[in-house]
């Protein structure tokens, strides 16, 4: 009580900050109203399905603008630059540039394998990415990004009891020719070209291009020795990538039509990449201080690190318009058609058995690689809508799911030069629902919004595909989730919102246990969320305020015990997990020229199952075990996880961000934005320990830079995590205290023209 007291009395004080600065704000009154600039601008979101203003949605949203992505994207970091960004989001990845997991309220999934299935939803231009493989397909040239928080279990797709992360390119325009085109160069010959091209084809279409290109030198030396204190040649350099992807639309829309069509084809190819460098023995053990002499630019390790990813998609959004409501139908198609990665996982040289061996002790080898042999991803929607030009409102659709997935497993020995060992598993999942939402203005000034959905899930699964003696496994479930929402307008400026919603996760399996020789089994798991807050815009629209609090309860939350002595994935269900904090964000103009922003959350989440143990880290070189574990142990070894927050469930986060302009003509100003993210810390595995923990995470941003010609031209200089921090981002335990971490420091140059 007494530190949910605590936590609490900080975020009202940071709330009162925020509305002190606008208070500030107000004291300029004069000076604001003569700049238009001195406003903030209306946001229009897609929660519902149809495009409101973002302080009339009832839920808890936030929205990464474009031009805020573009100067996070500017050293060319991937999706995980998105992480603490808005409130409650996380993402991490043990698979660097691909396989991204997300995490919202602290809620998410840490499982690694090619099924893992997640709480977060990813939506890309309308269309559900439900494979963890999808989900990294770059951000660019977008309009911006979404993050609803909280159960969205009637109008969207599946499996997203925690949220939805919803990106919306930017669309092409019929009868305009423009584009862009942005280039940065910086430290380790990172590049970052973007470029997307608005194309008129008569008066009826038009199409648009986008392009993205970026590329990282490796940076990191490999000073592995051989037996002959020989410096090895082959692999010798890491870190780098070589990463691109494109998309074309094609917009049809005959003028005077009661119809339109938008499609969609994209790709992506990931080359001479890097899989996500694991380092043996940073950690210093009783504590989760690196060790003294760590430097982020070595490592040493006597296996291959390497990754390469293809993928290819298309969609048709095609729209009929009536009198009195509107078809919409989506059809997509998706497929992952080449996606490796091998690591060596140990992080570091040699073995206990096969000396030499380090940096500090390697019990055994480990060297995994994995990937999928075969993806294909196919999902229908028909949604009707009603016109909004009623108080009673309505939406009604049908959804259509299938998955079907091979994925490989490798196991290789370099110190004996063992050819990989090779397994081949598949899943295919079939899953439709069935929804309708209504709102009705009770009154001018309440809107009262409720919705169902029913889902029906089926997966069948097999261990050893292709093999002798195969281990298959099928499940199904369905379920009835709805929400129910209330919009309360007290001024022109302020409404107060609530929410109640509920949302389903089918079962999900594992990988063939070695202890019992059987599929791991997560069943379904179910949340219940309560919700509540204020938007308001201030001060005659140069302040905007968002504040909520939220309480979820998930029953049988599905979790992944990864590693341990037993170095398995092995998937169980918690009794019951509960959630709970405050969420705000605020923007305002302090001058015509200085707008800043400030968001942050308070999420406290709690494993509640005193009957749940999971096993705990290795052992060192003395027979210690390799991490100091702060939870209870039984008389067989294994470790209460009851009382325990959710791994990956940062406590804190908190960002903050300020874009000063300073006109040096009529067509030119000089600009400075300077951007902070901060969140606590997290463990890294279901049992809490000394060392398999963050300290926390900080990155700060700057860019200072000249546009000239009313924004047609932008020269800058940047720098991404400014400071330099290294931060844990994760961990391994099975072998050593093993642990990889955050991209380094970036500072380089961007040029920008808009046409």
């Amino acid at each position: 009580m007494r530190r949910g007291l605590s936590s609490s009395t900080l975020l009202l004080c940071f709330s009162y900050n925020a509305i002190v600065a606008t208070a500030f704000a107000q004291e300029n009154t004069d000076e604001v109203s003569q700049a238009e600039s001195g406003t903030i601008e209306r946001v229009i979101v897609t929660a519902d399905r149809r495009g409101t203003d973002i302080t009339d949605s009832p839920v808890s949203i936030s929205v990464i603008k474009s031009e805020t992505l573009e100067s996070l994207s500017s050293a060319g970091g991937d999706i995980r630059i998105l992480a603490a960004r808005v409130p409650s989001l996380n993402i991490e990845s043990s698979n660097g540039r691909t396989f991204p997991r997300f995490y919202i309220r602290g809620y998410g999934n840490t499982d690694f394998t090619s099924f893992a299935s997640q709480p977060v939803s990813l939506v890309y231009d309308d269309v559900v990415l439900e494979n963890a493989a999808l989900k990294g397909f770059p951000a660019f040239d977008l309009e911006g990004i979404e993050v609803l928080r909280g159960p969205q279990g009637t109008l969207f797709g599946r499996n997203t009891p925690a949220g939805v992360v919803k990106f919306n390119s930017v669309k092409p325009t019929i009868g305009s020719t423009d584009g862009y085109f942005t280039a940065s160069a910086g430290t380790y010959s990172t590049t970052n070209l973007e470029g997307a091209f608005n194309v008129p084809i008569n008066d009826d279409m038009a199409a648009r291009v986008s392009l993205l290109y970026q590329h990282r030198d490796d940076w990191v030396d490999n000073e592995y020795y051989n037996t002959s204190n020989e410096l090895i040649t082959e692999n010798d350099s890491l870190g780098g990538y070589d990463d691109s992807a494109a998309r074309i639309q094609l917009l049809y829309e005959p003028m005077g039509a009661d119809y339109k069509a938008l499609f969609n084809v994209h790709v992506r190819n990931l080359d001479d990449g890097t899989a996500r460098l694991f380092r043996a023995n940073i950690i210093e053990k009783g504590s989760n201080n690196l060790v003294d002499g760590f430097d982020a630019e070595k490592v040493s390790m006597d296996g291959e690190n390497t990754q390469s990813y293809t993928s290819a998609g298309g969609s048709a959004r095609l729209t009929w318009f009536y009198d009195d409501f509107t078809v919409h139908s989506i059809s997509s198609y998706e497929s992952v058609t080449h996606y490796y990665t091998r690591g060596d996982i140990d992080g570091g040289y040699g073995a206990s058995y096969a000396e030499p061996y380090g940096p500090g002790y390697i019990p055994f080898s480990v060297e995994t690689g994995g990937g999928l042999a075969d993806h294909a991803q196919l999902t229908q929607e028909l949604r009707i809508a009603s016109d909004l030009s009623s108080d009673l409102n309505w939406q009604a659709g049908v959804f259509y799911f299938y998955e079907d997935v091979t994925a490989d497993s490798f196991t290789y020995d370099t110190l004996f030069g063992s050819d990989a060992t090779h397994e081949q598993n598949q899943q295919k999942n079939v899953a439709w629902a069935a929804y309708g939402s209504a709102g009705y203005n009770v009154s001018d000034r309440l809107e009262i919004t409720g919705g169902l959905r029913y889902t029906y899930d089926d997966k069948d699964y097999t261990e050893g595909y292709g093999g002798d003696s195969p281990f298959s496994q099928s499940k199904s479930d369905s379920k009835v989730t709805w929400d129910l929402s209330a919009h309360y307008t007290l001024n022109d400026d302020t409404s107060l919102y609530s929410r109640i919603a509920t949302g389903f996760r089918a079962p999900t399996f594992g990988s063939l246990s070695a202890t019992d020789n059987e599929i791991t089994v997560a069943e379904s798991e179910t949340i219940v969320s309560y919700e509540a807050g204020i938007k308001a815009d201030l001060f005659d629209r140069r302040a905007r305020l968002n504040f909520n609090v939220f309480y979820y309860e998930v029953s049988d939350q599905q979790l992944t015990a990864v590693g341990g002595t037993a170095n398995e994935t092995r998937l169980i269900n918690a009794d019951k997990t509960v959630g709970q904090g405050a969420e705000l964000d605020f923007e305002a103009y302090i001058t015509p020229n200085l707008n800043i922003s400030l968001s942050g959350s308070y999420n406290d989440t709690e494993i509640q199952d005193p009957n749940l143990y999971v096993s705990g880290c290795g052992t060192d070189i003395d027979g210690s075990q390799l991490c100091t574990i702060l939870d209870p142990v039984s008389d067989d070894g294994l470790y209460s996880i009851d009382g325990n927050s959710l791994p990956q469930a940062a406590e804190w986060i908190g960002n903050a961000s300020a874009h000063y302009v300073y006109e040096t003509s009529d067509s030119g100003e000089i600009y400075v934005y300077a951007d902070i993210a901060y969140s606590s810390e997290v463990s890294f595995f279901l049992y809490d320990s000394e060392e398999f923990r963050s300290d926390g995470s900080f990155e700060a941003g700057l860019k200072l830079g000249y546009s000239w010609d009313n924004g047609k031209y932008d020269v800058a200089v940047f720098c991404r995590n400014c400071t330099d921090e290294v931060n844990l981002k994760g961990g391994l335990d099975f072998d050593n205290r093993t642990a990889f971490i955050n991209d380094p420091r970036i500072i380089g140059a961007q040029f920008k023209t808009q046409f």
